[in-house]
């Protein structure tokens, strides 16, 4: 009988888990809609007072996304209006979803990193994660990996799918 050998656990293989990067921190979803009339109508003078009443504290040390849930037509001073209400306690702020907050979260800590250590290697994306990452990551990583990497694949190293492979 011939011995089983395991490749996966033999492989040469670099993971890439964007796992490893998730920014540690609370996310929070600031909703517009919230201080509007019926959700709909922004009127200036309550606004205004709403916000000045509203407890800001509460976003302390939060990464915080900037939205409104309704098809409201907002003026983009009230969302401007909004982030210096809270950025005196807010470690980020984004206009846009959570998602946005996190892609955003991504692409600041993406671009920091030395993908050089990657020339010449096979490498893989890790594709499942028990952590929300978003999509414009794994697009991040796939480019900047490009340029150093002899081969980019994606998902697990048992059922890898072949993305690029360098000319040679």
């Amino acid at each position: 009988m011939e011995e089983i050998i395991n490749k996966v656990a033999t492989s040469t293989l670099e993971v890439f888990d964007l796992e490893d990067y998730y920014p540690k921190g609370v996310r929070a979803q600031i909703d517009i809609s919230q201080w509007l009339l019926e959700g709909f109508l922004l009127k200036e003078k309550e606004f205004r007072e709403q916000l000045k009443n509203h407890d800001w504290t509460q976003y302390q040390n939060q990464f915080v996304a900037i939205d409104c849930s309704t098809d409201a037509i907002v003026p983009a001073w009230a969302s401007i209006l909004v982030t210096i209400q809270v950025a005196p306690y807010a470690k980020k702020i984004v206009d846009g979803t959570i998602e946005d907050l996190e892609a955003s979260l991504y692409e600041e800590l993406l671009a920091k990193i030395d993908y050089s250590v990657y020339a010449n290697k096979a490498v893989i994306i890790k594709g499942c994660s028990k952590k929300p990452v978003p999509m414009r990551a794994y697009l991040i990583v796939a480019h900047n990996l490009q340029g150093f990497a002899r081969s980019i694949m994606y998902g697990e190293a048992c059922s890898a799918v072949p993305l690029y492979k360098a000319k040679k």
